[in-house]
């Protein structure tokens, strides 16, 4: 209904213009056109009838075709100009006297017709017979005959009465000669055909004198009078319509230009808000593939093309999660924030009324205004502020704007469409923080397989290893006793005690490979260290491969294992020797770096901060590019005799002491591998030390342990009370479940051990339920069968080894207790020896 005005106005406008367009057109001149063509033609055809009656009087025709022609487009000429009069009766009278001259025309020319066909026939007798006694013997005859023929001549030029008498006479005379027999049908016929052309030729002649004078142009003149009249008033009206016209299109002109100066403006709108939909969704686009480290930088771009919108100076967002407070912040050039200013923004609007939709927005702050919002942001140095608080009556999140020069802020009739970037923004970091844990989860179970895989490899030959290691250190104490100290078998044994130890050292090292655990922590000094790894590689490289050593002049520290550590510069040293196949040198180069800003380095980014550069080279073969993206992968190797775990313990060495690895290589050109160490002397604080740290033990805290096998749980028991947590023991499930109901807060963990049948997962779903914040460990043999989402179903948030060993117990416990208490319960897996 609300339509039915616009479409009547249209239909309106529309049948005025077709009007205007119709009169203005002066579709009659076509009309009357067509009947001054008409007209002419009549006139034209009529003239042309009398020439052809004329030619055929002459005797110049010898058919009556072109007569006929003329006289069929003479009528077809009159039924045109009827047929373009219509209804004008004047025109139709006109026309009707017209019609009348045109049959009175018509009907003297058939007479014509049919008395000069007899005129033309007597003519040919005549003269045939004229002829034929002008050769007869008989001089009167021939005398007479000729006198005839003069006379006919003559009537024929001249019809009037003393012509036609003077061949009366001459007939008369002919009649009263008695000529020769043979030449009497002769002069019969004679004067037959000379009586009949005395009494046609004057009916023709008259004949053609009144077809001659009804032809004036009288009719014609009173019908084109008529028809110029007509045309001459539509003309005069079309002029007039036109002129109309010109006014209308004036008129339609003014509001065309109205309705597109709204238009425009509302296409300004629609533009502005398209311009800032595009925004949102470059912003949508940005946080679609943002991980939880590029999250603050692509927050700040965000804020950056927001705050472009409207003009702002600074934009941030702020949001609690747990008990944390993130604040994110965009600035022009040489615009600050005062201190602590986004963080108060979350109380000033917890106390501002942003109504339903939980925005605020104050094109321009008033210092005096007795509200204390207003106060607070004249403090802070805001002249307009646009703020969108998350919709939940908490208001722990908040997305603000903040102009510093009055006016700057421009209004915005549609800014309620921020509330989709705050949207944008919040779920980006929300998701990205979810992807990070989830990512950290995801690692520690690979982590958790891969060392699996390797301890089921290395479990294989431990044993054996270490009873071959132990053979050749108890032989070698058997051949030290018999041996004077001091001598150069003595000192022959003490290195094959000292390769002895780090045999054994290096089969640790394979059972720690893929484990996200670490080993007691301490200052190393690289120096040191390279000279207790050269003496073991002078006995163990080729007499054909040197080792050169260059380091700097001042003290090189890290902190981290030094069995690690030497096992890393172990393995590639071992590795540049054994692709060396011609005489060479081994440089092994330690330098120090300082990074202002992060540095990508092999698959992780390093810095900043101070750090201890190891570069192994050798000028083997080299790699190509297949290989080099595949060396370190577990059990990939390019030697019939490796196995494929030195390089991949090497950079699993490197990451866990917080460094990163990066290889150079080419065909033929050799291959260096730089090792980047943070220097222990930095302020980075030290990872968290495990095994039998005092830090990782308990206080007191109380733990709930689920295992059917009562003997398996009293020794369980005993484990977590050596570390320092009180185990409340279980062997039925519902009696845990009943416990944990009774008191929610009683239990700081739970532990739930390895059951047949692989019910463990149902075991930790269920405890799940009944107590959703409760950190849950799973002790399990084996992760190949655990799959990522049914683990964040049941709510696992650790894993470790069944059975249990109290050093790997004791840094899970310490972890999932600190998670729990920060509120955000933080999953990761451990890793499983």
């Amino acid at each position: 209904m609300k339509s039915a005005p616009a479409v009547v106005s249209v239909a309106f406008v529309l049948a005025l213009l077709t009007w205007l367009l119709l009169n203005g057109l002066n579709v009659n001149s076509a009309r009357y056109d067509s009947q001054l063509e008409a007209l002419g033609d009549f006139t034209r055809f009529e003239r042309g009838m009398t020439r052809e009656v004329l030619t055929a009087r002459a005797g110049l025709s010898r058919n009556y075709d072109a007569l006929v022609q003329m006289v069929n487009a003479y009528d077809d000429a009159l039924t045109r100009l009827r047929d373009t009069a219509g209804l004008d009766a004047e025109q139709t009278r006109a026309i009707d006297v017209l019609s009348a001259r045109a049959g009175r025309q018509e009907s003297l020319i058939e007479r014509f017709k049919s008395r000069n066909a007899l005129l033309q026939n007597s003519f040919a007798y005549f003269g045939l017979f004229s002829d034929k006694l002008a050769e007869s013997d008989s001089r009167p005859l021939v005398t007479a005959a000729s006198a005839l023929a003069a006379a006919m001549l003559r009537l024929t030029l001249d019809t009037s009465d003393a012509a036609a008498r003077q061949v009366e006479h001459r007939l008369e005379e002919l009649a009263q000669l008695q000529p020769p027999p043979a030449e009497k049908d002769s002069v019969r016929a004679l004067l037959t055909h000379g009586q009949m052309l005395h009494d046609l030729l004057p009916d023709i002649d008259t004949i053609l004198k009144t077809l001659v004078a009804d032809s004036s142009n009288r009719e014609q003149d009173a019908m084109l009078a008529v028809i110029l009249k007509r045309q001459h008033a539509a003309r005069a009206s079309a002029r007039k319509t036109r002129l109309l016209q010109y006014i209308t299109s004036l008129l339609l002109l003014s509001g065309i230009i109205y309705f597109g100066m709204l238009l425009r403006k509302r296409a300004m709108t629609l533009r502005r808000r398209a311009a800032f939909e595009h925004v949102i969704a470059n912003i949508s686009m940005l946080f679609i593939n943002s991980s939880s480290e590029r999250i603050a930088a692509d927050v700040e771009m965000a804020l950056h093309q927001l705050a472009g919108c409207i003009g702002a100076d600074r934009a941030y967002f702020v949001c609690e999660v747990g008990a944390t407070t993130h604040s994110y912040r965009w600035s022009r050039d040489g615009v600050g924030f005062e201190q602590g200013w986004p963080q108060r923004v979350l109380s000033l609007a917890s106390r501002s009324d942003g109504g339903d939709d939980g925005i605020v927005y104050i094109p321009k702050v008033s210092a005096s205004h007795p509200h204390e919002a207003m106060n607070l942001l004249a403090e802070a140095g805001v002249s307009g502020w646009l703020c969108i608080m998350s919709a939940q009556k908490s208001r722990d999140g908040i997305l603000g704007f903040d102009a510093l020069h009055g006016g700057a802020l421009r209004y915005w009739s549609e800014v309620s469409l921020f509330r989709m970037a705050f949207d944008a923004i919040r779920n980006a970091i929300r998701r990205a923080r979810l992807e990070g844990e989830k990512e950290r989860l995801q690692a520690s179970l690979q982590q958790a397989r891969r060392m699996e895989t390797i301890g089921t490899f290395a479990s294989g030959i431990a044993h054996n290893f270490n009873n071959i290691v132990g053979a050749i250190l108890g032989y070698a104490e058997m051949a030290d006793a018999r041996i004077p100290s001091g001598s150069r078998p003595a000192a022959s044994l003490a290195e094959i005690r000292r390769a002895g130890e780090r045999a054994r050292e290096l089969v640790e090292q394979i059972l720690s490979f893929g484990r996200r655990g670490e080993g007691r922590r301490e200052s190393v000094c690289v120096k040191t260290l390279i000279d207790e790894t050269r003496s073991l590689l002078a006995a163990s490289l080729p007499s054909y491969v040197r080792l050169e050593v260059s380091e700097t002049a001042e003290a090189s520290v890290v902190t981290g294992e030094p069995g690690q550590l030497q096992q890393v510069i172990l393995n590639l040293c071992n590795n540049a020797a054994q692709a060396m196949k011609e005489p060479g040198r081994i440089e092994l180069r330690i330098k120090t770096c300082d990074l202002a800003s992060p540095l990508p380095v092999g698959r992780s980014d390093v810095g900043p901060g101070r750090f201890i550069v190891i570069s192994v080279s050798d000028p083997g073969p080299g790699m190509d590019e297949a290989t080099l993206e595949r060396i370190f992968e577990p059990f990939f190797t390019t030697r019939p005799d490796g196995n494929g775990l030195g390089l991949a313990t090497v950079r699993e060495i490197v990451e866990q002491h917080g460094g990163a690895i990066a290889v150079r290589s080419r065909p033929g050109a050799g291959t260096r591998f730089d090792v980047w160490l943070p220097s222990g002397e930095s302020d980075e604080p030290q990872p968290a030390q495990h095994g039998s740290d005092p830090a990782l033990l308990g206080a007191g805290e109380t733990v709930l342990v689920i295992d059917t096998d009562r003997h398996r749980l009293l020794r369980y028991e005993e484990i977590l009370a050596a570390l320092g947590y009180e185990p409340v023991g279980f062997t039925r499930l519902a009696e845990a479940i009943t416990a944990c109901r009774a008191a929610h807060a009683r239990f700081d963990a739970a532990l739930v051990c390895h059951l047949p049948g692989g019910s463990s997962l149902d075991v930790a779903a269920a405890l799940h339920d009944a107590a959703p914040a409760l950190p849950i460990i799973l002790a399990a043999p084996s992760t190949r069968d655990l799959a990522m989402p049914s683990l964040e179903t049941s709510g696992i948030t650790e894993l470790v080894h069944h059975p249990l060993v109290s050093a790997e117990l004791a840094g899970v416990l310490a972890r999932s207790l600190a998670s729990s208490a920060t509120g955000g319960r933080s999953r990761r897996i451990a890793g499983v020896s």
